[in-house]
């Protein structure tokens, strides 16, 4: 019983502090040619669809261990310049889960006179519903009561939407969204019930291809800038990655860093010291003809962890309906 007790404890922790966030998790996967999963102005933004299915393991080994599994699909309407799109996802921690789908619209307006010159601005927005649940079932057993553990499956749907832009051009883009737009209430597990809280997120992406004349090469450095506005959270991802040109399409590979600017309070024997969030993440594709293929590895590089497993990502990927001429730059996410 004791061991139940410090499991809701930890994931109700966990919870708060990792996933306390409304909507999609933001991890590392919108390296593997999904910005769409962040951005809602992105759907439709390349001359191809692209569908993306991604499966993320936490903890090896651990039972009841974080993971996550998500769907999308984002492709422009016909020969026009909106972009359509949606997400499912399924994201579980412990005893924590939550089950989520988005639809999307964007609109792309091309500002260059030629239509294979890249300067575009792109606006999206997003709507979707995501249920929570609390299972606390299996807490109480033998007889045993507590004011605080209702001993059923909790559960709560919210609506909220996220709103975006883009800019690309040439080989430069940078991606703007404000996530969770809409004021929810607050999550809270009592006697009533379980609730939710909002907590609107702000994203900026920006990145830039460098590519010489005549090379197979491309390097393509970019950043992600998220701002938690309810619990005043701040963390950053400094990216770098990597392209090789093949006859059958492309291998791409590069590193992520992400570091929080908040420092969690502990307990280091010595007396109260604090710990920032940082995790280091290679990954690794290829793109074969119309199909892609990626690993993420994510290590939580700090000296307090639950695990030293890592987080394990695997995302496969086909695109479709390739109607349109490629544009004259080295912008491999619109191409």
């Amino acid at each position: 019983m004791l061991k139940k007790y410090f499991l809701f404890t930890l994931t109700t922790l966990l919870f708060w502090s990792l996933n306390a966030q409304e909507g999609l998790p933001i991890y590392s996967d919108y390296l593997t040619d999904n910005y769409y999963l962040l951005h809602p102005s992105t759907a439709g933004i390349g001359i191809n669809g692209k569908v993306r299915l991604t499966g993320r393991q936490q903890w090896f080994g651990v039972e009841d261990a974080p993971s996550l599994q998500t769907i999308s699909v984002s492709s422009r309407i016909g020969e026009t310049d909106s972009g359509v799109g949606g997400i499912l996802y399924n994201d579980s921690n412990g005893f924590h889960s939550q089950t989520g789908g988005y639809l999307t619209y964007a609109h792309h307006i091309l500002l260059s006179r030629n239509p294979v010159d890249l300067n575009m601005i792109s606006f999206g927005l997003s709507a979707g519903f995501i249920q929570y649940r609390l299972d606390e079932t299996s807490f109480l057993r033998n007889g045993i009561t507590d004011p605080i553990i209702q001993g059923i499956e909790q559960s709560a749907v919210n609506f909220n939407v996220d709103l975006g832009f883009s800019y690309s051009f040439l080989d430069f883009y940078t991606h703007i969204t404000v996530k969770n737009v809409l004021d929810n209430e607050g999550i809270n597990f009592n006697e009533q019930g379980l609730s939710f809280r909002n907590l609107r997120t702000f994203l900026i992406t920006p990145g830039y291809v460098f590519n010489r004349l005549g090379s197979d090469w491309s390097y393509e450095p970019s950043a992600l800038l998220a701002y938690r506005d309810a619990t005043e959270e701040t963390f950053a991802d400094l990216n770098f990655k990597v392209y090789k040109k093949t006859y059958y399409g492309a291998l791409w590979g590069g590193l992520s860093y992400r570091r929080s600017f908040n420092g969690a309070q502990l307990l280091d024997g010595s007396g109260e010291s604090s710990q920032r969030l940082q995790y280091i993440t290679p990954f690794l594709g290829v793109n074969y003809k119309k199909y892609a293929f990626s690993y993420t590895y994510s290590y939580q590089n700090n000296s307090i962890v639950f695990a030293n497993t890592g987080l394990h990502q695997i995302t496969l990927g086909i695109n479709f309906g390739n109607t349109r001429e490629k544009y004259d730059c080295n912008c491999p996410h619109i191409n």
